[in-house]
């Protein structure tokens, strides 16, 4: 990757690496080995910090006003079809406009994460989904197959927003 789309990358890559290891060195001694088991997934865990971190936070908690958590909805999103397509989707082509989670507005635009290949999205989704997320027994880990299915069918950020709402029709 060469140009404007590499330069954003390596800012996005930055910035997130910066911002983590603030929030690290604002952390208690120990706090991370004594309060958790280290992630399942190792990869997606570091593939979201150095892309996601920045703006939904190390915990996936989100940011006020910013960027919603990632504690609830990716972990039913991936319960189904449609919730496992809205997944792959917004990584790969990003997202803006309104949404509602748990109750609060954003309206942000997610930047897309295409360039990062379809194994590292679906450890990354995986780390969302099951380390963050906490996915109930039975939720099967998302494939690099059903991301470079949906890679097959570009998409732009409003339409992504569009396809959410079949999957969350209790929020607007």
């Amino acid at each position: 990757m060469t140009g404007p789309a590499a330069a954003a990358a390596a800012r996005r890559r930055t910035l997130g690496a910066a911002l983590v290891l603030a929030a690290a060195a604002a952390a208690p001694s120990g706090a991370r080995a004594a309060d958790a088991p280290p992630p399942a997934y190792p990869q997606g865990a570091a593939s979201f910090l150095a892309n996601c971190a920045v703006c939904h936070g190390a915990g996936g908690a989100g940011l006020p006003s910013l960027a919603p958590p990632l504690l609830s909805y990716p972990a039913r999103f991936a319960a189904s079809a449609e919730g496992r397509r809205q997944l792959a989707i917004t990584v790969l082509y990003g997202m803006y406009g309104d949404i509602a989670v748990e109750g609060k507005h954003y309206s942000f635009r997610m930047p897309d994460f295409g360039q990062l290949g379809d194994a590292s999205l679906a450890d990354m989704l995986n780390f969302v989904v099951f380390d963050l997320g906490h996915a109930p027994a039975g939720v099967q880990p998302l494939t690099a197959a059903e991301v470079a299915a949906e890679r097959a069918h570009t998409l732009d950020g409003a339409s992504v927003r569009e396809h959410r709402k079949s999957v969350t029709p209790e929020e607007p």
